[in-house]
């Protein structure tokens, strides 16, 4: 019985699989059949009736209208706006400043920044704001969102200010600062493989590594090592943004010394015909990033670490049960202090400060609402998707299944069942909801530590981000590419699969060690 619920249960995801790399189905289409799929299944196998599955839809299209969608586009209309101002060729003129070299710029962009923004905010800023700037200043896009969706899969645990960590805690009861420093352990491989591997998509194969393996070692250290201590000593909120702030100023050192005169086939040629070699002023440079230096003071000034502004705003919200069975999840909107609503405020007062009008802002918030309407649609269908099968139990049959399979090698795939949350819900902080509680009570009837367990699910739900349709979604989106989400997924599938597996064998052989 509990085999056919697992195969049963996973059609869905089986569907997503074969429409989006085997069917080549756009990405909105092929998540609106698999919400079809699920509900008839929930309804004829999991007798989920009609008012549970409409309350269950509604809450997952709120939970991703809200934050989720409002912060997707809030990066694309501050990007959208910078391009409309200019400002955004005067960030990329300082960028091939800092190197022409793509490679130096992927790493500089993507894997520093990109950590920078998931460690600030999440809920795909990580992979939108860099591959569209990855992808405006001269590489080719799909590489730009692939190599966005990699290195995106490992600083989950400490992304939105250590968010899934603190709720992973407070599900399992276990210490959040113990648990930090375990997930620092147990993805730490990952972690430092990430910018390599960054570098060889970017680069179009391994030969990219030659004359980059200074630069890249670099930043994969100048990031892992504060990151690793941060976890440690200080908590989940901060690793990611200490990290890649240290990461970010070393890539820019390591270049200069060590990448001063690129290969010509990775050169990116200047933005433009004119002005190549005008000299930006300071204050210039200022109006140019303002918009992504207000994102930073908001988010910071917002965030817990500034308890005063924090507490204030974060008491403006309403709560709601929408989903109309037992255990309904009680949805919080903060109407302020919510990363979407900050970006935005820091797109409009960084447009007004490079020369925006109000008609300007209109003219891109709608232009952006237009272009990414299926990029909406989406994160809509797979959020709705994912509350449809946690209410009717099909996630929970799953896991169970695959605990029973495995026995006393459940270790190896627990990251697995971490990367299967991920990939139907997006969200590092829904997958600890739905399986923290499992990983860890699994661990004590094996006999093994909690606490690595818990952490191994955290790090399988930044795996599974990796190949979720709302991510791939994102990032396609980002780069003016909708429709193109099977290509993606089929170019990422391969990494997610070695991820999985070197996961799999790091939290295996860290149980028989003792973690």
């Amino acid at each position: 019985m509990l085999i056919l619920k697992f195969i049963l249960a996973m059609l869905p995801i089986i569907w997503l699989i074969i429409a989006l790399s085997g069917l080549k189905m756009a990405g909105h289409k092929a998540c609106v059949i698999a919400l079809l799929v699920t509900l008839v299944l929930s309804a004829g196998c999991w007798k989920l009736n009609a008012l549970y599955a409409a309350t269950a839809v509604l809450e997952g299209t709120l939970n991703a209208l809200w934050p989720i969608c409002l912060v997707v586009i809030a990066a694309l209309f501050t990007y959208n706006l910078m391009l409309k101002t200019g400002a955004m060729e005067q960030v990329k003129k300082m960028l091939m400043g800092v190197s022409q070299d793509k490679r130096v710029l992927a790493l500089l962009i993507g894997w520093g920044f990109g950590n920078f923004m998931e460690g600030m905010a999440g809920f795909g800023t990580a992979v939108a704001i860099p591959a569209s700037m990855l992808a405006g200043i001269g590489l080719d896009p799909m590489a730009a969102v692939l190599g966005c969706l990699v290195v995106n899969s490992t600083p989950t645990a400490f992304g939105s200010v250590g968010v899934p960590t603190v709720t992973l805690a407070s599900v399992t009861g276990l210490d959040v600062n113990i648990l930090s420093g375990n997930a620092a352990v147990i993805q730490f491989i990952l972690t430092m493989v990430s910018p390599f591997l960054m570098v060889c998509i970017c680069g179009k194969g391994v030969k990219a590594l030659k004359g980059m393996l200074p630069v890249t070692l670099v930043s994969a250290l100048s990031f892992a090592i504060p990151w690793f201590i941060t976890a440690q000593a200080i908590g989940p909120e901060l690793p990611n943004i200490i990290g890649s702030i240290f990461s970010m100023g070393c890539i820019i050192a390591a270049a200069r010394i060590f990448n001063k005169n690129p290969d010509e086939e990775y050169r990116i040629r200047a933005v433009d015909n004119k002005g190549g070699g005008e000299i930006i002023t300071v204050s210039e440079g200022i109006k140019a990033w303002s918009s992504f230096i207000l994102i930073f003071i908001l988010l910071m000034a917002s965030s817990v670490l500034c308890p005063p502004v924090h507490n204030v705003l974060a008491g403006i919200k309403s709560m709601v049960t929408v989903y109309a069975g037992e255990g309904g999840n009680v949805l919080s909107f903060s109407w302020i202090n919510t990363p979407g609503v900050m970006i935005f405020l820091a797109g409009i007062i960084g447009g007004l400060i490079q020369g925006a009008s109000a008609g300007d802002m209109a003219e891109v918030l709608l232009d952006t609402l237009k272009r990414y309407w299926r990029t909406i649609l989406t994160i809509c269908a797979v959020m709705s998707t994912a509350k449809v099968m946690s209410y009717s139990g099909m996630i929970s049959d799953i896991a169970k299944f695959l605990v029973a399979a495995a026995g006393p090698f459940y270790p190896f795939i627990a990251p697995l069942i971490g990367a299967l949350g991920g990939f139907v819900t997006g969200s590092g902080t829904s997958t600890c909801v739905l399986f923290g509680g499992l990983q860890s009570e699994t661990a004590q009837t094996l006999g093994l530590n909690p606490v690595w367990l818990a952490a191994a699910n955290v790090m399988g739900a930044g795996l599974g981000k990796m190949v979720c349709p709302q991510s791939i979604a994102i990032g396609t989106g980002a780069v003016g590419a909708a429709g193109s989400e099977s290509k993606v997924l089929g170019a990422v599938f391969k990494y997610f699969l070695l991820y999985v597996l070197a996961a799999g064998v790091i939290c295996y052989a860290g149980s028989l060690m003792g973690f």
